[in-house]
């Protein structure tokens, strides 16, 4: 469990976020996430980029931290094919993402940064997803009824789509959702454990 002392804040914009950590009965506060560019160096391995992103994002949070509070930033990413596949730009290309990942596997990674005011711990965990076609109608009536603009892969596990057209996952369901839940709470567990000892000390 997290102590009462421990001040969480999550910055960022995502719903879905949002509702995982309040399923893991972690009290938070939320902050905006602070704008970012979140371009990434060409030589970056595709499932090294959410971890560089959610760090980029820590440190553009803008207010210092005080003793007891930790912020918690996140970003997730599809790979297939050996690339990153990003928030589609638009109607068609949300089309053309769904159209190139139906009847294939890839797969979607995310990464977690977890900072105090002195220290800071970056996770990532990877899940396979198996997709199975889907024909151009179908993958139509998605788009245009869930607008899946603010999703990486142009889809939401949760949503229409996950329950008709996933056939499998290898590993996490709630990191193809955005926060891989037990990555979280054993990573946030171990930086209290390891930068807060001596107040652990004291409440016990």
């Amino acid at each position: 469990m997290i102590p009462d002392y421990i001040k969480i804040i999550l910055a960022s914009g995502s719903p879905r976020r949002r509702e995982l950590l309040a399923g893991m009965g972690i009290p938070f506060d939320t902050a905006r996430p602070y704008p970012v560019d979140e371009r990434y160096p060409e030589s970056l391995a595709p499932h090294d980029v959410p971890a560089y992103l959610a760090e980029l994002k820590s440190r553009a949070y803008p207010n210092a931290l005080t003793d007891n509070q930790i912020l918690i930033t996140a970003d997730t990413v599809v790979i297939h094919g050996g690339r990153v596949i990003g928030k589609p730009k638009g109607r068609e290309d949300a089309i053309e993402i769904l159209g190139s990942l139906l009847g294939s596997t890839h797969e979607v990674t995310t990464g977690i940064a977890i900072r105090n005011r002195s220290a800071q711990k970056v996770l990532s965990e990877t899940a396979r997803v198996v997709f199975g076609p889907l024909s151009p109608a179908e993958i139509e009536y998605y788009v245009d009824n869930f607008r899946p603009y603010d999703k990486a892969g142009a889809y939401g596990i949760q949503e229409w789509i996950g329950y008709v057209g996933i056939e499998r996952i290898e590993g996490s369901f709630y990191n193809v959702m955005g926060l891989p839940t037990r990555l979280l709470y054993t990573g946030l567990t171990e930086f209290i454990k390891t930068h807060y000892t001596e107040t652990i000390h004291k409440q016990t």
